[in-house]
């Protein structure tokens, strides 16, 4: 299955192995899920794991980005019809976009307007978790 990971569920899932958060960031390393991407994503995320507040180690972070830049999809996306409240979240949608069938998996959803995500479904992890189940199965 392929997901947008925003950052603030991988940030999430590392801090909080036993969380949804978690079980999706275990699901990526395993490679039960393939990451979208965009090279602005990989730079925010990038940026955020390497903020001194959360203590992650350098391997870690490589690891993790190394393994979504591999195993990930790496799409171009195109700037959005109607502009999200943040647009630092732009990237996120507009690579879920490309993708057919990609998921956005977000700790934010009230910064995806319905209106503005088109054909994504947009899901919180404890949504995605029970949206995977049912699809899997």
């Amino acid at each position: 299955m392929k997901i947008v990971l925003d950052t603030n569920v991988l940030v999430s899932g590392l801090l909080k192995s036993h969380s949804h958060a978690g079980t999706i960031v275990r699901m990526v390393a395993g490679g039960l899920l393939q990451v979208v991407y965009d090279a602005r994503i990989l730079t925010e995320y990038r940026e955020v794991l390497n903020r001194p507040k959360f203590g992650f180690e350098k391997v870690e972070i490589g690891d993790i980005l190394t393994q979504i830049e591999m195993e990930g999809i790496l799409a171009a996306g195109r700037p959005l019809p109607e502009k999200l409240p943040d647009p630092d979240d732009e990237p996120f949608l507009e690579a879920a976009l490309v993708v057919d069938g990609t998921v956005l998996v977000t700790g934010n959803k009230k910064h995806f307007p319905a209106s503005a995500n088109q054909k994504v479904v947009v899901l919180n992890p404890g949504e995605f978790i029970s949206f995977y189940r049912e699809t899997v199965q």
